[in-house]
Formats: C-alpha cells, structure tokens, sequence
C-alpha cells in the first residue's frame, strides 16, 4: 500500500512537465551561471515561492511556431496570489462574450453603464479618461493592459459574473483556476458573488441589458490554504498564517497557456482558443505592449506612468530605465501580498528574438502579511530584470534554423 502511495505521489508531482512537457534542468543550469544574482534565491526557493517557465519559441519554413519549455519549481498546487495577472484573462473573455451575444449595435466601443443593486456595490456612467467621456469594455481593457487599472478589472469581472468567468475557463481547459473576487474594494464572498446590472447604450437606446448575476456556485479552494507566520488585522499583528482560501488562484502553467492562446491562436488546440476577431487581436496586442507614455486616451501623467512602467522582466522597477527601441513586451504584470508577478511576451524585432517568460516569487521576508513591508525594490524588481536579461541575451546566442516573422506584431502606436 505504501509502496502504491508513493508512486502516485510522483505521479502527481511529475504531472505538470509531463502533460506539458517542461524540461526542469535547463533553467538551474543557466542561473547557476550568475551566481551573485541567482544563488541566494534558488537556495531558498521554496521561501520565496519561485517558479519560472521559459518557452522558447521556433518558426518553421512557413513561420509556424513551435513551442520548448523549461521550467523551474513548476507547480500547480503551490499557492500564489495571482494579483493583477487575472485581468489579462477578464480582458479576453470580455472580448469573447461580446462576440458570443452577436447583437446587432454591440461591440467593445458601445458604451457600458453599470449600475448598483447590491451592498458595497458601484455604479458607473462617465469615464472621463476615455475620449467621448463614456465607459466601454474597449476603454475598460486599455486601462488594464497597459497600467494595471483595478476598477477596469472589476467592471469586466461584473461583466462576465463569477459563475460566467469561471465556467467559460474551466471549458477552455483551465481547470485549476480560481477567480471569484473584485480588486483591492475587500467585498465579502456574499458581494463577490452577486455583480452589478449592466446596460450597453447607442445614444439613449439600450442594445443590451443585463441585470445582476448571482452564482450559485462555490469556488473557493478545497482545501485550507495558509502562508506565512502572521498578518496585521488593523493595528494588531496576528501571530498565525495568513489565509488564502478565498482568494483568487491562477497557476504559472495556465497563466502562460492563455498568453499563448491570445498570441498564437492557431498553434493551440481549438478548446483554448477565445472567439476573437482578427481586429479583436490586433487590438490585445497593441494595449498589450504599448507604454503609458504613448497613450493619448487615457493620457497618464507621465512622473507616475513612466515608459517601462508595469514591464518587470527586463526592466524590473524600471523607473529610469529607457526602453530599447526594438524591443516590446506583451505582457501582464501583478503585485500584491508581496507577490510579483509577470507573464510576458518578449519580442527584439531587430534581432529576431521571441520567447515568453512567466514566473513568480513571494517577496515578504518578515512572512507578515498586510502590514504593507514587502521586498519589492530589494528583491523583487532585481529579480525580475536579471531574469528577463538573462534569457533575453541566452536568446541572443541561441540557433534559429529559420528567420522568424515577426510583423505581425508590429504595431503602430497613438504617439
């Protein structure tokens, strides 16, 4: 018996590389070679909650990709908060229900006024970022893709509902993700569950209604999820793990598996794919890479939205970094609870470089939760941007037995 436990225990563990087939040795190896950048973290990785999967990415002769991963620490039962990486899939499936509806008159520009019926909940009819005043999903996706805008997340999760956002994952393949709860507003499970009423308007003509949606299902994790030593409740520290039972959840694999799926649709299988127009893609792309300091509507003041904002791997803070010309990176970032976040694409069309690099690691080295005294500038950011450097000059020096094709995501910019 005990011997039949043990094989299904590495059944389990060994799952995840095999079902996706991610190398796990050349990742060390390759860190292994910046020890003074590198050692600290990988000897302690499981403090830090490190995972990294790289994918290298190879055109055939008629610029097909084909995918490589490697990964370290890879897991989809160890817990991270997934903090704003979770817009990423709202802004696709937002995209995907408003072709689903097919309503004549309906698009991702027709303005979207929310309403209120429920305790703690907002309304909203004015968006004075946008250019004709008037909210929109279109307007709501810019703000998430390129600064991480969590009012935005929360109009398209009330869009989608929880049940909706969900169920329409799990049907994509995306069984191990969680995702019930609005952004930074501390609602209760009660309000996560019930979203606002919501009305699409051409001028003073509704085009689509839709009242207020209450799951009826649960989707908090199975088991107790616990992290750290403590937390503060208000002014007093808590001397017990924080929990995260009833939080969000959105695994490293699965994270790069809906980048791809936007990125490469035709190279995934068709259940992943999202019902998006050619247009609705070109439109990703551009909100995904374009820097707040090219922005027209919404225009950002640019001492706080400076060009590398929200661009981790690579430029990690970035605050005074200036971008390479060349370069541009498809990404979603998130930062919460000391976790850091990116899941990216990254592109150097002079050089003919392209892979994607998603990782995450727990930057909290007190373990005290909520008391708002994480390790972002001393470890995270660094962290970040030597990773992104180090596989960017490793792509650098790798052979490429066919030139790839880039031009599809050549984009041409508001500025």
């Amino acid at each position: 018996m005990k011997k039949l436990y043990f094989v299904l225990l590495i059944l389990m563990m060994t799952n995840i590389s095999n079902a996706q087939k991610i190398n796990t040795d050349f990742l060390p190896n390759l860190m292994a070679t910046k020890p003074e950048q590198f050692k600290e973290l990988m000897d302690n990785a499981g403090r830090y909650r490190l995972q990294i999967l790289y994918t290298q990415i190879d055109r055939d002769k008629k610029n097909r990709p084909k995918f490589t991963s490697h990964g370290y620490r890879i897991s989809n039962t160890e817990y991270f908060y997934p903090a704003s990486t979770v817009k990423f899939p709202a802004a696709a499936l937002a995209l995907e229900k408003i072709n689903n509806l097919n309503i004549k008159g309906l698009n991702k520009e027709t303005v979207m006024l929310t309403g209120a019926e429920y305790e703690r909940h907002t309304p909203v009819t004015k968006d004075s970022t946008a250019e004709n005043g008037l909210p929109s999903v279109a307007h709501y996706i810019k703000k998430i893709l390129m600064v991480s805008d969590n009012d935005a997340f929360n109009r398209l999760y009330e869009l989608m509902g929880q049940e909706g956002f969900n169920d329409a994952l799990r049907k994509k393949g995306y069984a191990d993700t969680r995702i019930f709860h609005r952004l930074q507003v501390g609602m209760n499970g009660e309000q996560n569950r019930r979203t606002n009423p919501i009305k699409f308007m051409n001028g003073d003509k509704v085009v689509y209604e839709q009242p207020m949606i209450t799951s009826e299902k649960i989707y908090d994790s199975p088991t107790p999820i616990t992290v750290g030593k403590g937390y503060m409740k208000g002014d007093s520290l808590v001397n017990e793990p924080f929990g995260f039972s009833n939080r969000n959840f959105y695994p490293l694999v699965e994270q790069q598996s809906v980048l791809k799926s936007i990125l490469f649709p035709e190279a995934v299988e068709a259940k992943k794919r999202f019902n998006l127009t050619d247009e609705d893609y070109k439109f990703m792309y551009k909100y995904m890479s374009q820097m707040p300091t090219e922005s027209i509507y919404p225009k950002y003041d640019l001492t706080e939205f400076y060009p590398t904002y929200c661009k981790f791997l690579m430029y990690g803070s970035g605050k005074n970094d200036v971008p390479n010309p060349n370069i541009r990176i498809f990404n979603k970032v998130g930062d919460a609870y000391g976790f850091l976040l990116d899941n990216a694409y990254i592109v150097d069309f002079e050089k003919g470089v392209e892979f994607m690099l998603t990782t995450v690691l727990l930057c909290n080295n007190d373990q005290i939760f909520n008391d708002d005294k994480y390790d972002y500038d001393t470890v995270g950011y660094p962290f970040m941007k030597n990773l992104g450097q180090l596989i960017y000059n490793y792509e650098l020096t790798r052979k490429r037995k066919n030139k790839a094709d880039l031009s599809k995501f050549k984009i041409v910019y508001d500025k």
